[in-house]
């Protein structure tokens, strides 16, 4: 079974959104919820993550052995996410030989040329249809 990240600050919204509907799709997964800080934990958790904590040495520790990161993708932009994102965080996801799939919020001091202004519902959906993909693909 594939190792899957769900990274996510600030209040967890947009990470609780995520593990919810993977969670419909895929109700075996076993998601790992990572919060920059405890209301994001808490909000993982709620969701269904199966395993939780918070702030930088967990994001760390998961980021080095996880199969599958999911995020904002502020998460690998130093001092994003409202100064959440340490450097280290950064350096940590985007050296991790995991499969990335960055959500494209144009917040944060920063725009992704190229990306279509979607609503969050629309990525999401986007996000959980990867990960399908790639779940089935390693059974095959």
């Amino acid at each position: 079974m594939q190792k899957i990240v769900v990274i996510d600050g600030q209040g967890g919204r947009m990470g609780k959104t995520v593990i919810e509907q993977l969670l419909k799709r895929l109700p075996n997964l076993e998601i790992y919820g990572i919060g920059t800080n405890s209301i994001a934990t808490a909000a993982l958790l709620k969701a269904g993550a199966a395993h939780g904590a918070t702030g930088e040495n967990p994001i760390l520790v998961n980021s080095a052995d996880a199969d599958i990161i999911i995020g904002p993708i502020g998460i690998v932009i130093a001092n994003s996410l409202l100064g959440e994102i340490t450097p280290s965080i950064a350096v940590a996801i985007g050296s991790s030989r995991a499969y990335k799939i960055l959500i494209p919020v144009n917040r944060c001091n920063h725009f992704i040329a190229g990306c279509q202004e979607a609503t969050l519902t629309s990525y999401i959906s986007i996000v959980c249809d990867e990960v399908e993909r790639r779940c089935r693909d390693e059974n095959r």
